[in-house]
């Protein structure tokens, strides 16, 4: 035997060794990044007894809440997502994060609207402008609480989570579809745990990619859709049709289109009727909170009480366009 073939064996076990320790190095690691998920009481929805006289302006966090923009400090730059973001404290101590950009504004209003329906939020508030030192001055600032008292777990799953099947959860989808917002995927979601408390707060952390369209066909949805466009908003249509098993065929072109396929009629209606509360000057003051130009308020307003309208008369809705659409006699 040639002395060159059991050096060639030697190596080749090296490599092998080496790769095996490499990847139970990576589980390892991975499995170390994971945070365990405390026992407690998942919560999604809360029945909002009080939606109209709920404050859309100052939104989830009140008055209480508001950032003392007196001194602001810069803490570090936050990675991860479409917009540029960076955590920084107010006067009072508070840390905030602070996202700059084209998703700011509709985040701070997709917030109030799912707190008015009564479902699990973060607190945030738009600042027009703010100057965070070393990094510059911005317009229109979403700043997003992270409170001491909470503790953020892992992501929650649209295909598996404790609410699947329940009425509030199919309406908290239908809601991503009022809000025309396309970027659905799990790494959006969080779970809270508060401290002092068994309750495990289920939320959408991120909600940027709303008030635009979804865009169209499943291979041109990236090129067409949009976030932030009070015209597109307005002019995308919402509600398609009711199939044969009275599902309702909804409008979009995003991601995880699978999800919304099975909407019912009862669902449906049953989250219109609830928004259906909200008086228009609650809806346009969620806008007004995201510093939307008066125009803007004005149309997006109109347009989400259109798409409440067309959930709460469905399927009366098909019944008159199907009667209106049958030729006249003469």
């Amino acid at each position: 035997m040639s002395t060159w073939e059991p050096r060639m064996r030697s190596l080749v076990k090296l490599i092998v060794l080496t790769i095996l320790l490499t990847s139970f190095s990576q589980i390892e690691a991975k499995t170390k990044k994971q945070k365990t998920i405390p026992a407690g009481t998942p919560i999604l929805w809360r029945s909002p007894a009080d939606i109209r006289t709920r404050d859309l302006y100052l939104g989830p966090g009140g008055a209480r809440m508001k950032p003392d923009l007196r001194h602001i400090k810069f803490i570090k730059d936050e990675k991860g997502g479409y917009s540029k973001k960076f955590r920084i404290s107010d006067a009072s101590g508070r840390e905030w994060i602070a996202k700059v950009g084209n998703e700011a504004q509709a985040e701070t209003a997709a917030v109030r609207l799912l707190w008015a329906a009564g479902y699990e939020t973060e607190i945030n508030y738009l600042v027009p402008r703010l100057t965070i030192p070393g990094k510059g001055t911005f317009e229109n600032v979403r700043l997003e609480a992270r409170p001491a008292s909470e503790k953020r777990l892992e992501e929650w799953k649209w295909t598996e989570n404790p609410f699947v099947g329940t009425r509030e959860f199919q309406g908290l989808k239908v809601l991503m579809l009022l809000m025309s917002n396309w970027d659905i995927k799990d790494s959006n979601n969080e779970i809270i745990a508060v401290k002092g408390s068994d309750k495990l707060r289920y939320i959408i952390s991120d909600l940027g990619a709303t008030f635009g369209k979804t865009g169209s066909l499943p291979f041109f949805w990236r090129f067409t859709r949009s976030r932030n466009n009070p015209e597109d908003f307005e002019k995308a249509t919402f509600v398609k049709d009711i199939d044969d098993d009275n599902f309702v065929d909804f409008h979009y072109g995003g991601k995880k289109r699978e999800i919304f396929d099975n909407i019912t009629v009862s669902d449906a209606r049953w989250i219109g009727r609830l928004l259906s509360r909200l008086s228009s000057r609650q809806i346009g003051d969620a806008f007004r909170a995201a510093n939307y130009s008066r125009a803007d308020e004005r149309l997006l307003t109109r347009a989400v009480m259109d798409r409440i309208g067309q959930l709460v008369t469905l399927p009366e809705l098909f019944e008159r366009e199907s009667r209106s659409n049958q030729p006249r006699r003469e």
